[in-house]
């Protein structure tokens, strides 16, 4: 895989960009199977048909186009693609003249090529232009042999099949049969003779055309893939179909000159070659029978052409030497095997002259060396174990040759029978044997047994050797006795059997190695290894006991190894020296000659392999009496014999400790041998054993074997078991001895000793590694590893050891020389690799590698728990954590790169991905790290080394093309099997992009500066938001990871199927999403990369035109993808609004809202037209064609439904107890999901089946852990539902988000109002539709429910905003309501309804908001208030005859609707309004309200009162003072108890304003409930007396004062309404309320005196006022019930509230009114100055109002006639003067009523005038654009209103000014009597003021009013009210009255008090 192939398509040379373009269009026809493909193919190979004829030519120089480039520095030159001519600088021109001359091609083509590196240099960061232009030149080549190799392989032929359409294979077919026609073959071989590495390295250096190592290194591959392409062309071709004539001698011609490498091995470019003449020259393909093998018959030259045969035929005979003859005889062998098949064929009768040769031509292979050649040449080649079908091939031939040549076969048989006599003779005689001797039998085992010993496609072919009826031949009668007759093996599979039999029959001596090479070949395999262990087996024939000397048999058998062993222990044994002797260094070894060494580790390596493969085998053997294998192996090992042999031995037991039941004994036995030692005796001096044999024989030697060896063996017993009490009794029990051995004498020496074989160190290293990284991969840190454990051992305590992976971590975690070798070893590793060149031992390293990466990542892992068990175990041991130490100081280097290291190795995904991987895990550990994070960043910025390396490693990792899409072998060619090594590499490559991804994600969750902005390309060194995000290469912006994450998520977006990566790699493409919304939704970072993205890229349009994602089978990752492109889009919604990007926002909202079909350009974009119109354009009803809006389709694409796994079915587990167990395991992963630890539970689960004891328990294990299994999978599957659900809630979130941000945060002009409620309405019903569907998932209600209520706000705003446009109502207009039907709003109200239904009794908080979207849809039906005007009065007839409107219609249908759900609704909300969460309660209480205010029927009310619900409320009410008096406490509390009082207020208002609810309500005895209420007696001081401090500083918490009117107001309003309703029986309702009123008198009475001019204090006021002026009058009282005490206090407490209302009447009319005022204009800050005076100005005239009104009924009340009237005001009419506030005990005076009628006269005229101007502004507003009329509008309303109310105040005012001043000045004028002058007048007032009991209305005339007025009083009174009262007055009261009942009925009122007051002022009294 190379970086380019996700290179840009711009400015691509034609010899590169073009032929980029066919390889990708070839690849996804081909190999990824696209659809649409064939057609793209066709036209790329019409297109490119001249690149495929003149293969790998360039186009030729020419002077004109040198000329044309030379002028291109002055004149310029025009650029496909670009406009106008473009200068270009001499430098490129220069090099564009090397470029042309280097590789011979013309001059513009040249110049293309450079402008293409250039624009392609951002992908290479370190090399120029010139450098990147060689590599797109080397490129396109391989893109056309590639492309053409691919081509060829789809051909439809005789060996495989891709499984493609027809369609595309006679594509394919016909055109390379045209190409072929054309030369193909030959034009081929020439390129393959003349392109070299070795050539084109000159030609480069000589121009300096080539550069660093890594440079270097990626030319010389694209080459060689070049040349191998090239060759495997030829290769599939003649796979499929042979080649013609002149083809096949032109491909043996060149044969003839090919040479081998310099270990006689084949080139794999010549190993393709010659299989491909293989497979041309094969027939054995006829034997298969396929079913289209007549048509292959016709189809080969070999059968239908005689001059074919004759030609290849003497080519092949004639004596021409090649220059490899082992090479002439393979092919000649291959002819043999040809013609020995046709002449067996009905076509070979013709070619007699031909196929009779067979015989000589076989003869000459063999001289020629054929096995020989093909064990090292073919074999040997690194290409071969690469390609299946090489393997097929070869296996064919093997097996031809055995079976079709069987004489042959005999023939070498017996000559090798005579060479073992020669030779022996030679031996007994003591000559040399004869040197001219053949081994072709023995070539030929060696050659079978290499081949199959290695097989890595497992397809176990050398089963064809093996009889399956070998083992039944003794038991024949089975078969039959089965009744199952056995089918006979193919006749090749006899023949070669029994040459695997008899080649062992009476083996000659040289022969014995070689068959036993042979075996262990053909034993690989599972099947193959039983089969040749049960040869063995039989071949120790039992029937030989007769014959002496016990060994008999074949040499070949497990008795004969075994016995040899036996003897060879017994005799070596009694050589055992003993441990001290110092002396011992080079044993004398008298037991084996060298002869024999090699035949017994031949069958050490036979007894190897089988053991390896099989595990009857293992056991078999094992478990053998008389054989005992292990035991006599490990007393062999305590033998003086070669290390050698040692090492196989050790080899051997490995093997067998693969079964578990054998290695658990096996480390017993271990232990005792003492192999390694691990109890020293007293006083030994030096080691003895394994570590004494390192030390002494392997050093000195400078070769490991028995070390590897031991390593190995103990690696596998590791894996297998490892018993906690091994060496128990002689030495601390455990594993430490070992470890240390491994540790100290083989780890941490082995960089410092010799090596004769360069490569061993790393294989010692990698041996020991990995034991190492198996040991801390099984570790999981227990509390009990952390205590000091003792154990007694020969009667004294010796501490306990560890388990290994504590001691391991032990030295990960501290500065140890373990750790320190390992990252030196990464250092060392990296460096190597660096070099880019072939080393010996490179794989070895990478993988010792790999270990120590891995025991990095595990430590990194375990050391959270680890710490934290060690912190708790308090014990003295010390660690730090691993990344701390990974920051330390390299001893190499002397430089803190350890990290870096680590992070270089990304560098090298591409040879190495699982380091890569790992290097990825580790730096996303380290990225959790803030303080590492910003200190790596400083490191890399201040090092540019080492950021060139970390960028190009993170770049190179991120721009690999997602290896999932390739799924074809790119350097080999074919689909394999799953275990395909090229698919596991894609997975870890993918694997490590998730990695890097996450660490992206885990750094930008961090402050900066951070690793990711660093990587992602932001400022590090400046704020991050200065960054300016621009192309690669564009003003020098090298390319980050996130243009990568671009380019991986932009391909594929301009195809109809969408962005390739969210279908090929769902969860890379999920993460690459999310890291692209961290970067918009982070303050600083967003900015650029919105721009970025906005103008480079379109990246959000080019992707939310393809949602939604569909992904069958991975429905999260693609709800995960949706989600955050969504959120993504929400916040470009969000700013391009702000920063009024408008034709940006308009384009978001087409696509996603747009209901009309798209009509997409030839360039997939929109035209101009489309761009500027808006969304209204489209969503007319009379369109015929209509899709989904894309943000319902998204909807769609969440499924609420969700299966649930069924219920645990346990037989032996307790279920409750698993349960437990299972949440026990659960915790929350890193997407925050709360998921169960799958493997944990594993581990409880298994650990408590292991605990079982007893026979019982043994037999049950299987079911046992059968169910343990049902459990781990229910598990798994219960994870995934979890992912699942959380996935949907995601999406589901997101998709809200976004559509609140179109409904909220975008122009609200850019979807019209009718628009906006149809799609309101779509979206609405669908959702609805999808929550109501009976399996739709409960965890998703929430979020619906927040998305309705946002979407019904939405709607009710929208049909209101068009309402005040003027668009709606026209009295019930045919389609309805406003835009929006209204059989869509009932529809609405109907799913609403049913989902407020569907909640049930729980999810109150999920009913808050369908309550507040029921509230928000009623308010659409409310009338929108018009304000009063005297101007435009309408009778109460016209209002009952008018028609009904639409608001009425609606209302009435919405009531119906409501009504027809019965009292299954009213049950919900009256429980809701009654009891829970608070916001739910108070949503609850204000549906009631709204549904009451609408009930005309009152079917609510009913149900409320007769269910008990509202007696509940009532009665809650006193529960709720404990909760408001904590209110009213200083320090701010939560205000949530006040909220609900204010609900229930104004629900109890609401009912109470019907007369049946206020008597319900009084019944209910909530008055008397309030009364017990204490909080009213609390009223807190003033504002101003407040203590500094006490007011919340954001200004939301209100005052106590201001809390306290919170309550106290809502209060005052409901007794007012239930005063209003109960006029029928108003003294029930006075009477109570008068009790509320005492009770609380204190209280009122400090309010009444209050001198505080607020708003808040007149509203008191006003209401007060309001309530004793209907309350506190003595006629409430019944005073029969009530004894004579209680009676005078009453008395007392109405006459106090009468003068109090007295003394505020002074004050705020008399003269203290212009003080008032004042202080209201200082109060009122300057902004809203006018409107508050005139609220507070409306407050004071209520007052007054009231206050009269209180006046007029106690006037009325005390008598119908004015004789028997009381007198509230003292016969004067002077104007009050004393400005001091007047004492209660004054009576005031009648002048302060006529003061009060003149200002309310003149202030009547004021407002009217004011009133008329507003109106007359009003009518000329309509004639505004609906937009500014919607602004003013709404003030408008409320100042009208305001005037109005203003207005009738103050006509009331009038009316019964007049009436209380005739009143008075009837009885003072007409009947009283005035006293004695001389009496003194006002201090007997004081009697008078006060109404005194009803007792005084008795006592009429004779009142005691009548002897304290005086003549000159009464006389005076009748002077002043004339003065007064003059004529302009009295019209001025008349005009009042014509201007206000123009629109009222109140009729000549005012004209008649005037009249009779007139009337009394001029009449003299008699």
């Amino acid at each position: 895989m190379y970086i380019w192939q996700v290179a840009v398509r711009e400015s691509r040379g034609s010899l590169w960009g073009p032929l980029k373009e066919l390889w990708e269009t070839v690849e996804g026809a081909i190999w990824r199977r696209q659809p649409e493909s064939v057609h793209l193919l066709d036209l790329q190979l019409k297109k490119h048909k001249p690149y495929f004829l003149s293969l790998f030519k360039n186009p030729p120089k020419s002077t004109e186009q040198r000329e044309k480039v030379r002028k291109a520095s002055t004149e310029g030159i025009s650029i496909q693609g670009q406009q106008g001519a473009r200068l270009l600088p001499e430098q490129l021109l220069t090099e564009a003249f090397i470029l042309s001359d280097l590789f011979d091609l013309g001059e513009l083509a040249a110049l293309e090529l450079l402008l293409a590196g250039e624009h392609q240099q951002p992908h290479f960061p370190g090399l120029t232009r010139g450098l990147v232009a060689v590599l797109l030149y080397w490129d396109g080549k391989r893109c056309v042999a590639n492309s053409l190799r691919s081509l060829i392989l789809s051909r439809h032929g005789k060996t495989f099949t891709l499984d493609l359409g027809t369609d595309l294979v006679n594509l394919t077919t016909r055109f390379t049969d045209e190409l072929m026609a054309h030369g193909l073959t030959k034009q081929i071989l020439s390129l393959v003779s003349d392109v070299s590495v070795t050539r084109e390295f000159e030609r480069l250096q000589k121009e300096r055309g080539l550069g660093n190592e890594k440079h270097r290194k990626e030319v010389s591959d694209l080459i060689k893939e070049c040349r191998q392409s090239l060759a495997e062309c030829l290769f599939s071709w003649t796979c499929q179909s042979p080649l013609n004539i002149d083809d096949t001698l032109a491909l043996i011609g060149h044969l003839e000159t090919v040479t081998a490498e310099a270990d006689g091995s084949l080139d794999s470019v010549n190993l393709a070659l010659v299989m491909a003449l293989l497979y041309c020259l094969d027939v054995s393909f006829l034997e298969q029978g396929t079913e289209d093998r007549e048509d292959l018959l016709q189809a080969i030259p070999l059968l239908t052409e005689r001059q074919y045969v004759a030609a290849v035929h003497s080519r092949l005979v004639d004596g021409h030497v090649w220059k490899l003859p082992g090479l002439q005889a393979v092919v000649r062998l291959s002819w043999a095997l040809s013609l020995r098949v046709l002449s067996q064929l009905p076509q070979g009768a013709a070619l007699v002259e031909f196929t009779e040769a067979d015989e000589a031509l076989a003869d000459q292979a063999l001289l020629g060396g054929v096995f020989l050649f093909l064990t090292e040449g073919i074999l040997g080649s690194e290409g071969f174990r690469q390609e299946e079908f090489y393997t097929r091939r070869l296996h064919a031939l093997i097996t031809d040759f055995l079976a079709l040549m069987p004489m042959k076969v005999k023939q070498l048989r017996n000559r090798a029978d005579e060479d073992a006599r020669l030779i022996h003779m030679a031996l007994q005689m003591g000559s040399e044997p004869p040197s001219s001797l053949r081994k072709d039998l023995e070539h030929l085992m060696i050659l079978i047994g290499e081949f199959y010993w290695k097989d890595p496609f497992g397809l176990e072919l050398s089963l064809d050797f093996w009889c399956p009826s070998e083992s039944l031949q003794h038991t024949s009668l089975t078969g039959s006795f089965l009744g199952v007759a056995l089918q006979r093996p193919p006749h090749k599979q006899v023949v070669l059997s029994k040459f695997v039999r008899q080649m062992g029959d009476l083996l000659p001596a040289p022969l014995y190695i070689p068959y036993l090479r042979m075996l262990k070949g053909l034993a690989c395999g599972p099947q193959c290894s039983h089969y040749c262990f049960s040869l063995l087996k039989s071949n120790g024939a039992p029937h030989g006991e007769n014959l002496q000397g016990g060994v008999s048999g074949s040499p070949v058998s497990w008795e004969h190894l075994f016995h040899s062993l036996m003897l060879y222990h017994e005799n070596l044994r009694k050589d055992v020296p003993s441990a001290d002797s110092a002396q011992y260094r080079h044993p004398p070894i008298r037991g084996i000659t060298p002869r024999e060494l090699d035949g017994l580790t031949a069958f050490m390596q036979l007894l190897t392999t089988i053991a390896t493969w099989s595990e009857t085998a293992r056991l078999a053997l094992c478990e053998h009496p008389q054989w005992t294998p292990v035991v006599v192996m490990l007393g062999l090992l305590q033998c003086s014999v070669p290390p050698v042999l040692k090492a196989q031995l050790l080899h051997t037991l490995a093997a067998f400790a693969k079964s578990p039941e054998i290695a658990a004994s096996l480390w017993q036995s271990l232990e005792y041998t003492q192999v390694l030692q691990t109890v020293k005796a007293p006083g030994q001096r030096q080691a003895a054993g394994i570590e004494m044999e390192l030390n002494e024989i392997e050093s000195s030697c400078e070769e490991y074997p028995l070390t590897r060896a031991f390593c190995q063996l103990i690696s596998t017993l590791v894996e297998s078991s490892l018993p906690v009490n091994l060496g128990a009794g002689l030495r601390a029990p455990g594993f430490e001895p070992y470890l240390a051995f491994l540790r100290d004498a083989i780890f941490l020496p082995f960089p410092t000793r010799a090596y004769r074989r360069p490569a061993e160190k790393w294989e010692v290293a990698e041996a020991v590694l990995e034991v190492f990284h198996k040991l801390l991969r099984g570790y999981e840190p227990q509390p009990a590893d952390f205590l000091l454990e003792t154990v007694e051992l020969q009667g004294e305590l010796v501490p306990a050891h560890k388990p290994p992976g504590h001691s391991l971590m032990y030295h990960l975690l501290n500065d140890s020389p373990l750790l320190s070798l390992c990252l030196s070893l990464l250092e060392e590793g990296v460096r190597q690799l660096d070099t880019y060149a072939p080393f010996p031992g490179k794989k070895q390293l990478e993988s010792a590698v790999l270990h120590c990466l891995s025991l990095l990542d595990l430590a990194l892992q375990k050391e959270v728990v680890f710490m934290e068990l060690l912190r708790e175990s308090q014990s003295s041991v010390l660690v730090s954590p691993l990344e701390q130490l990974l920051q330390g100081v390299s001893a190499q280097s002397r430089r803190a790169d350890h990290i870096i290291n680590i992070a270089r190795y990304l560098y090298h995904s591409s040879s190495n991905p699982e380091a890569a991987f790992l290097s990825a895990k580790i730096l996303r550990h380290m990225a959790r790290y803030p303080n590492i994070q910003s200190r790596l960043v400083g490191d890399f910025t201040h090092d540019p080394a080492a950021e060139t390396a970390l960028i190009k490693a993170n770049l190179l990792c991120m721009s690999l093309l997602n290896v999932l899409d390739s799924c074809h072998n790119i350097c080999g060619f074919f689909f394999h099997s799953d275990s395909d090594p090229e698919k596991r590499v894609a997975r870890i490559r993918h694997e490590t992009q998730i990695h890097i991804l996450n660490l992206l994600i885990t750094s930008l969750e961090l402050k900066g500066p951070n690793l990711a902005l660093y990587l992602l390309g932001y400022e590090v060194k400046k704020p991050v938001s200065s960054t300016n995000l621009q192309d690669p290469g564009v003003l020098g912006c090298p390319r980050s990871c996130l243009h990568a994450i671009l380019s991986l998520l932009q391909r594929g977006t301009e195809r109809r199927s969408g962005p390739l990566l969210t279908q090929q790699a769902p969860h890379l493409a999920q993460l690459c999403y999310q890291v692209i919304y961290q970067l918009c939704a982070c303050s600083d970072t967003s900015g650029p990369t919105m721009r970025y993205l906005r103008t480079s890229q379109d990246f959000l349009f080019s992707h939310l035109k393809h949602l939604p994602f569909i992904l069958a089978g991975n429905e999260i990752a693609a709800l995960n993808q949706m989600s955050w492109l969504m959120k993504t889009a929400a916040i470009e919604l969000r700013v391009t609004s702000l920063n009024r990007q408008r034709s940006h926002t308009q384009r978001l909202l087409n696509l996603l809202l747009d209901d009309q079909p798209h009509m997409q350009h030839a360039d997939g974009e929109m035209g101009m037209e489309d761009e500027s119109r808006s969304v209204s354009g489209f969503l007319h009803f009379d369109t015929v064609s209509k899709v989904r809006r894309k943000l319902l389709s998204v909807l769609d694409a969440i499924d609420f439904s969700q299966e649930v796994p069924d219920t645990l079915q346990l037989d032996f587990f307790e279920r409750a107890q698993i349960e437990q167990v299972i949440s026990n395991c659960e915790h929350v992963n890193e997407q925050g999901h709360t998921v169960c630890n799958v493997k944990l539970l594993h581990r409880v689960l298994v650990a408590e089946v292991n605990a079982l004891q007893g026979m019982a328990a043994i037999g049950q294990r299987p079911l046992l852990m059968e169910e343990v299994n049902s459990i781990l999978q229910q598990v798994v599957e219960r994870n995934r539902v979890r992912r699942c659900l959380s996935a949907k809630r995601h999406a589901l979130q997101s998709w809200r988000s976004l559509v609140e941000t179109i409904l909220t945060a975008c122009p609200a002009e850019l979807i019209p109002a009718d628009q906006r409620q149809l799609i309101i309405r779509d979206l609405l019903l669908d959702l609805h539709d999808k929550v109501l569907a009976e399996d739709a998932a409960v965890e998703l209600m929430a979020i619906v429910a927040g998305a309705v209520f946002t979407l019904t706000a939405h709607l009710s705003q929208s049909v209101l905003s068009e309402q005040q446009q003027g668009a709606g109502l026209e009295g019930g207009s045919s389609s309805g309501f406003a835009s929006i039907a209204n059989s869509a709003l009932h529809l609405i109200l109907r799913k609403l309804l049913n989902f407020i239904l569907c909640t049930g009794g729980g999810f109150q908080r999920l009913r808050a908001h369908l309550y507040g979207s029921l509230l928000y849809y009623l308010q659409i039906a409310q009338k929108p208030e018009e304000p009063d005007t005297l101007q435009t009065g309408v009778c109460m007839w016209e209002r009952l005859t008018a028609p009904e409107d639409g608001f009425s219609k609606l209302q009435r249908e919405n009531l119906a609707i409501i009504e027809s759900y019965g009292t299954a609704l009213m049950e919900v909300v009256c429980r809701d309004a009654c009891d829970g969460h608070e916001i739910g309660r108070m949503l609850a209480l204000a549906v009631l309200d709204r549904v009451l205010s609408i009930d005309r029927q009152s079917q609510w009310l009913v149900y409320l009162c007769n269910s008990g619900y509202l007696r509940v409320l009532v009665e809650s009410v006193n529960q709720d003072d404990s909760a408001l008096q904590a209110l009213l406490l200083p320090q701010p509390p939560l205000l949530k108890p006040l909220y609900i009082y204010e609900s229930k207020m104004a629900l109890l208002t609401r009912v109470a304003k019907s007369a049946q609810g206020a008597v319900e309500l009084l019944s209910c005895g909530l008055v008397s409930q309030l009364a017990e209420c204490q909080v009213f007696h609390m009223l807190p001081e003033n504002d101003s007396l407040r203590v500094l401090g006490q007011r919340d500083p954001s200004g939301f918490i209100p005052s106590p004062l201001e809390r306290y009117r919170h309550i106290l107001l809502p209060t005052l309003r409901l007794l007012q309404v239930i005063l209003t309703s109960t006029t029928t029986q108003h003294q029930q309702g006075a009477a109570q309320v008068l009790q509320w009123v005492i009770v609380h008198s204190d209280t009122i009475q400090s309010i009444l005196r209050s001198q505080d001019v607020s708003m808040g204090s007149l509203q008191e006021l006003s209401l007060l006022t309001a309530i004793i002026s209907k309350a506190a009058l003595p006629g409430v009282l019944d005073l029969g019930q009530i004894n004579s005490a209680a009676q005078l206090e009453f008395q007392g407490h109405i006459g106090r509230f009468q003068r109090q209302c007295l003394s505020l009447l002074v004050r705020l009319a008399g003269t203290e009114r212009a003080r008032y005022l004042k202080q209201i204009e200082e109060s009122v800050s300057p902004g809203d100055a006018a409107e508050k005076r005139e609220e507070m100005e409306v407050a004071m005239q209520q007052i007054c109002a009231n206050v009269m009104e209180y006046c007029q009924t106690l006037l009325l009340q005390s008598s119908s006639q004015a004789q028997f009237t009381v007198c509230l005001f003292s016969p004067s009419a002077t104007e009050p003067t004393d400005v001091a506030v007047p004492s209660v005990s004054r009576v005031p005076s009648l002048g302060l009523v006529l003061l009060l009628l003149k200002n309310s006269t003149a202030s009547f005229f004021h407002y009217h005038d004011t009133h008329t101007q507003s109106l007359a502004k009003l009518e000329r507003l309509e004639q505004l654009a609906p937009e500014e009329l919607r602004e003013v509008l709404n003030t408008h309303i409320a100042t009208l209103q305001l005037h109005f109310l203003t207005l009738t105040s103050y006509y009331y005012i009038i009316e019964t000014c007049l009436f209380v001043i005739w009143r008075h000045l009837e009885y003072y004028l007409l009947y009283c009597t005035p006293s004695d002058p001389k009496d003194s007048l006002l201090p007997e007032y004081r009697g008078e003021s006060a109404l005194q009991a009803k007792g005084q209305y008795a006592r009429g005339v004779g009142g005691l009013g009548l002897s304290r007025v005086t003549q000159q009083e009464l006389e005076q009174l009748q002077n002043d009210v004339a003065s007064s009262f003059t004529e302009p007055f009295q019209r001025k009261l008349l005009e009042v009255e014509a201007l206000y009942s123009k629109a009222h009925s109140h009729h000549t009122f005012i004209q008649a008090l005037t009249r009779r007051i007139r009337g009394l002022v001029r009449h003299a009294k008699s």
